[in-house]
């Protein structure tokens, strides 16, 4: 048996995509980062970049006008845009999560009107899960929407909305019949402009203070029935599918930020004197580095494995992605922690960007499901003897 490219070895068109993303980020991202954070303001310049070129929503099929960027592709673009500036990374990683549920279940109509849209950029796409009452435990939200002839009318409050007021287009997970419990459940596009939908102010936040996190209000929210994503009651199995495959780019994103600080303290290291030479030639120093390399690269094959069978739908898939988000996160918080140890004073400064990478760290151990939620996903899977070897 024999392979055109080494085993674990990115194909040169990989090698490709990812040099391409990191020199638009050089030129174009990393140069707002400090700015972005700093007045907690949309990265319009990262966003206009992203779009120009096609990296704002890379995993848009070609037959609806997108760049048709395999799972792996899509997590190298997330990963090089989180390694300049996290919140700019939250534009390709959302419009995926938004979107991935009218690829995964949308009827045809629907996958031509709005990934045809997204991959435009006519607008970016959100997803409404969680609710005031409801983060964990989704199956608990309140959200209604009931049936009106040929609408569905939508009354509902939804929290923790990633891009929500920049965003065009939402997902949104509604309850249809509440004695069915998730089975009750069903998945809708919302317009940005349709009557009754408002935002509450934007979270004040420790992290990704570029990316607007708001309250999405459904105020008697008329819409058209073929707006539903799928059949009726089949909106929370959507979700948690479409979960399976986006926790995969919250590990792109864990690694992206945990590179970026990894990157910044080896050459501080390098630089910086004390006692009369580089503080990079002490081993305590040099074996910190070595674990913060080691982690990273760890992290960065998982979620590269975990791209794979996301591109595949392996059955192994939710434990990989639970794993993989997990693990790099948890890296990520590590990693950028020392980070600011091997900066010393300067690290704690907001005049250097370590500080920034761990604050956005944080949040990868959060959202698309905390990291205590994700051990209970891979234990499950792993006592159901759903787990590959290879």
């Amino acid at each position: 048996m024999s392979s055109e490219y080494p085993l674990y070895a990115l194909s040169e068109e990989h090698q490709a995509i990812r040099e391409a993303v990191r020199a638009v980020c050089d030129a174009k991202v990393a140069p707002y980062a400090a700015d972005v954070d700093e007045n907690a303001r949309y990265p319009q310049e990262a966003a206009d970049a992203l779009l120009a070129a096609d990296f704002h929503a890379p995993h848009v099929p070609e037959e609806y006008g997108g760049a048709g960027a395999d799972a792996l592709a899509t997590v190298l673009v997330i990963e090089e845009v989180a390694r300049a500036c996290a919140s700019s990374s939250l534009i390709p990683a959302v419009n995926k999560l938004g979107s991935l549920p009218v690829q995964l279940s949308g009827s045809e109509e629907l996958k031509q009107k709005y990934l045809g849209a997204l991959a435009r950029g006519e607008g970016g796409f959100s997803y409404c899960l969680s609710e005031p009452d409801a983060g964990s435990d989704a199956v608990g939200m309140k959200t209604r929407a009931v049936r009106d002839d040929d609408t569905w009318v939508l009354n509902g409050v939804k929290r923790w909305i990633t891009n929500a007021g920049v965003s065009e287009f939402y997902t949104v997970m509604a309850v249809t019949d509440p004695e069915k419990r998730s089975k009750g459940i069903s998945a809708f596009v919302v317009e940005k402009s349709d009557d009754g939908v408002s935002f509450g102010a934007p979270e004040k936040k420790l992290g990704i203070k570029g990316s607007p996190t708001r309250e999405v209000y459904l105020d008697n929210v008329r819409i058209p029935a073929d707006r539903m994503i799928g059949a009726e009651g089949t909106g929370f199995e959507t979700a948690m599918k479409t979960l399976d495959h986006t926790r995969v780019t919250i590990a792109a994103q864990a690694v992206g930020i945990a590179q970026g600080a990894l990157d910044y303290a080896l050459g501080y290291a390098q630089e910086r004197q004390q006692f009369g030479k580089p503080i990079a030639d002490f081993q305590g120093l040099q074996f910190m580095l070595a674990d913060m390399g080691m982690k990273v690269e760890a992290a960065r094959q998982m979620t590269y494995a975990a791209a794979g069978r996301s591109e595949r739908n392996d059955k192994d898939l939710t434990f990989f992605g639970a794993a993989a988000k997990c693990f790099a996160s948890d890296v990520a918080m590590e990693v950028t922690v020392n980070a600011v140890q091997v900066l010393g004073g300067y690290g704690f400064t907001r005049d250097y960007p370590v500080e920034r990478m761990m604050r956005d760290a944080k949040i990868t151990q959060i959202y698309e499901g905390t990291n205590q939620v994700q051990r209970i996903v891979m234990a499950r899977q792993l006592l159901a003897g759903v787990q590959s070897t290879l």
